[in-house]
């Protein structure tokens, strides 16, 4: 097919699609746009606090490093860091469940 045989129809679904937003909108347009402003100012300065945070993070690991005399360890993998998280979320997962298997054999049965 040529562009001009498809330039048409986009057209008209552009057209059928405005005209539905504009009467199907739950809001005006200004009261939207108030909206979506508040909604980015809150989502901005979340982003900001959390870049506070890890940059306070970063700075709290960066001075812990200074205070050791040790030697620096070695670089770790991505793969190696993986397998380390996840073997350390199944032993507290392990944890957890002995601790609440051990309160339900505590509590008596009704």
């Amino acid at each position: 097919m040529s562009e001009r045989g498809t330039l048409g129809p986009f057209l008209l679904g552009v057209a059928v699609g405005a005209a539905l937003g504009a009467l199907f909108a739950p809001e005006t347009g200004e009261v939207t746009r108030r909206q979506l402003k508040k909604k980015l100012r809150g989502l901005r300065d979340l982003a900001e606090d959390k870049a506070d945070e890890l940059k306070a993070l970063v700075a709290s690991d960066h001075d812990e490093d200074d205070d050791q005399d040790e030697e620096p360890a070695e670089p770790v993998s991505a793969r190696e860091e993986l397998e380390q998280r996840l073997a350390d979320a199944r032993r507290r997962r392990r944890q957890a469940s002995r601790s609440r298997d051990s309160e339900e054999e505590d509590e008596p049965v009704a």
